[in-house]
Parts: structure tokens; C-alpha cells; sequence
């Protein structure tokens, strides 16, 4: 494989590869399933010329195959630590679902009308046997590249309705859950279905759950997109537009998709008492939305003056450090019942 620029190249084509083992195949009426077991030599790390290349990656290819087949390994001697600290990752994340080992956290958010606590999102973490609690930018990635994310992404949608199943007959019940889809999850056919079957399995109604997506996400593929998130609103569930205002110009699909919330992103709110163009935006964004039936939440609020600017503009939710950071379940309902999210939400210049 020539041109690849970075190790994570390689993942992914390996994550097309295994992807075409996955289905078994037919032959003669009957189906029969093939493992890929690969062994992996990457130039220069692993070799300066075609035999040493080819000799390390037969080295690598028996490492697999004594690991039980149907994985990868790559033969890492000359790698640089961080290369192979993300081809294990890579690794470990086979298993991290069969081994139960992520978790949700939630990080709560303020409604600026009452200044109550109505919905949270949720965040993944993974717990690590060996490296410890994760946050997502050091395994989504990989999990998007080798194919993965779809079944992460189904798994995070069946633990929120769990814990929503949880909440439904205490004094959490008012409490909404947000869960974010990728790209990949949103262009699984049978997605739509899942979630349904994830609420009704747990007896959990369709408007607790929130489904985010990236305004990127929102606009790639909009026929397909649009027959999806409709199919969504049907059942109820709440869809939110993410990291809204970052590098789009076109807001022409605001009008056709069935959008509840916009999350402006936080870029705008870091500097919003401080710059002016900020302001601006984050004024017109609250006023469009407005305009339009939609509700905003502002990402990223971390201080007092940013609380006073959005409620003094009228922005609905916020959601940031000031409020919490992502906390575990028990740590929300106990911070919930003792009254540490309640914040004063002030009005005036």
C-alpha cells in the first residue's frame, strides 16, 4: 500500500479489510465464514528494503495468529512510542465491548428560563484495565477509522435508555438524555430502528432521548440525512444540531430538517464578553433560531460574565464547567439532590 501518510491510514485500511470478512460467503448454496488474520511491516519503522518489510510483516502476521487469529499486529520494533501506543488501543478496542469496560458520563444542562436542571448529555469514557478512565478523543478516532464506531455508537444509545429505565420513577424522571451520532451510525440503515427498540425495550418514551449531530454531519449527504432525522422525529425523539456556526455558510437546511435545539459551538462562547464579532454571531444565531422555533444551548460556558451575556440575550440552555463537568450517574444525583448545579442566572448588563 503506497502513499499512506500516517499509521492511521493503515488502521483504516485494515478496518476495510476485516469489513469484508464480516458477511459470510455463499458458495454453492452453502455460507461459509473466512477470518483475516494480517501481520503489518510499515516503511521506514519496519524495514528499509522489500525483504526486511516482508520478513517483519510474516513476524507480525504468526504474533497475530498466536493471539487466536482474526486480528492484526503490527511489528513494532523501530516504532515510536506513540505509533504503538495507538496500534494497542487499536487493539484493546476489540475488546472493550465484550469485556463491558465503557461507561457513561453525564454533563448537565441549565435551562436559563428557571434555571433548572432538564437535560444532560451524555459522554463515553473507557475504563482501561491497564491505562485507566479514557476520555473519547483517544479511541473514538480510531474507532471511526477501523469501523468500530457504529457498534460504540449502538452501545451508547442502549446505555442511555438504561439509565433513563432508571431514572423514570424517582425524582430524576423530568431528566433528558443527549447522545451524539456519527456520520458512519447515521448512515446505517437499520439506526433508526435500534433506537427504537433501545426505548421500548427499556419502556422509556421517545422524548427523554436526545440525538446530536454535527452540523458537518447534517449537511454531507441531506436526502439521506433528512429521510433518517424525519424518521427520528416521528418517534419523538429530540434532534440537536452541534458545533453549529463553525465553517458553513449555507443554513438553507434549517428549514427542511426537523431540528429542536441548535448548540452554538464554543469557539463563539470562549471569548463572546470579549470580542465583538462573537457577540454578534451568538446574538444572531439565539435570533435565528428563535425566528425558526428552535432552541439554542450555549457550549462551553465557564464563567459568570458569559452566564450574564447569554441570559441577558435570551439563549435557553447552557452547558459548560461553570454548571459541571461530566460526572458518572451517582455523582449527578447526588450533586442534583444536594443543590450544587443551581446557579444564580442574573438579568442586566
Amino acid at each position: 500500500q503506497q502513499h499512506v501518510e500516517n499509521i492511521d491510514d493503515v488502521i483504516n485500511l485494515l478496518g476495510q479489510i476485516k469489513q469484508c470478512f464480516e458477511e459470510p460467503f455463499a458458495v454453492q448454496g452453502e455460507e461459509h465464514s473466512i477470518t483475516a488474520t494480517m501481520g503489518v511491516a510499515v516503511y521506514p519503522q519496519s524495514g528499509l528494503d522489500a525483504d526486511t518489510l516482508l520478513r517483519n510483516a510474516d513476524v507480525a502476521l504468526y504474533r497475530a495468529k498466536e493471539q487466536g487469529r482474526n486480528t492484526y499486529q503490527f511489528y513494532t520494533e523501530g516504532m515510536q512510542d506513540r505509533e504503538v501506543m495507538r496500534l494497542e488501543l487499536d487493539k484493546d478496542l476489540n475488546h472493550a465491548l465484550a469485556n463491558d469496560e465503557f461507561v457513561l458520563y453525564f454533563q448537565p444542562q441549565l435551562d436559563l428560563n428557571d434555571s433548572s436542571i432538564n437535560s444532560v448529555e451524555a459522554l463515553i469514557r473507557w475504563q482501561h484495565p491497564r491505562r485507566g478512565l479514557l476520555p473519547p478523543v483517544d479511541f473514538i478516532p480510531l474507532a471511526e477509522e477501523s469501523g468500530r464506531i457504529t457498534d460504540i455508537g449502538r452501545w451508547v444509545v442502549m446505555a442511555a435508555c438504561r439509565q433513563l429505565a432508571k431514572w423514570q420513577k424517582g425524582p430524576y424522571s423530568n431528566l433528558r438524555i443527549a447522545v451524539n451520532l456519527s456520520g458512519r451510525e447515521l448512515d446505517d440503515e437499520s439506526i433508526v430502528d435500534h433506537i427504537q427498540e433501545a426505548l421500548e425495550s427499556n419502556g422509556v418514551p421517545a422524548s427523554r432521548l436526545e440525538v446530536e449531530l454535527t452540523e458537518e454531519i447534517f449537511i454531507q449527504n441531506i436526502e439521506h440525512n433528512l429521510n433518517q432525522l424525519t424518521k427520528l422525529h416521528k418517534l419523538g425523539v429530540h434532534l440537536a444540531i452541534d458545533d453549529f456556526g463553525v465553517g458553513y455558510s449555507s443554513l438553507g437546511y434549517l428549514r427542511d430538517f426537523p431540528v429542536d435545539l441548535l448548540k452554538i459551538d464554543r469557539s463563539f462562547i470562549t471569548d463572546v464578553t470579549e470580542r465583538h464579532d462573537d457577540a454578534v454571531i451568538t446574538r444572531a444565531v439565539i435570533n435565528l433560531a428563535h425566528n425558526l422555533g428552535i432552541q439554542v444551548v450555549a457550549e462551553g460556558v465557564e464563567t459568570h460574565e458569559q452566564l450574564t451575556f447569554l441570559k441577558n440575550h435570551r439563549c435557553d440552555v447552557i452547558q459548560g464547567y461553570l454548571i459541571s463537568r461530566p460526572i458518572p450517574a451517582r455523582e449527578l444525583e447526588r450533586a442534583l439532590s444536594a443543590g450544587l448545579l443551581e446557579i444564580d442566572t442574573p438579568v442586566g448588563s
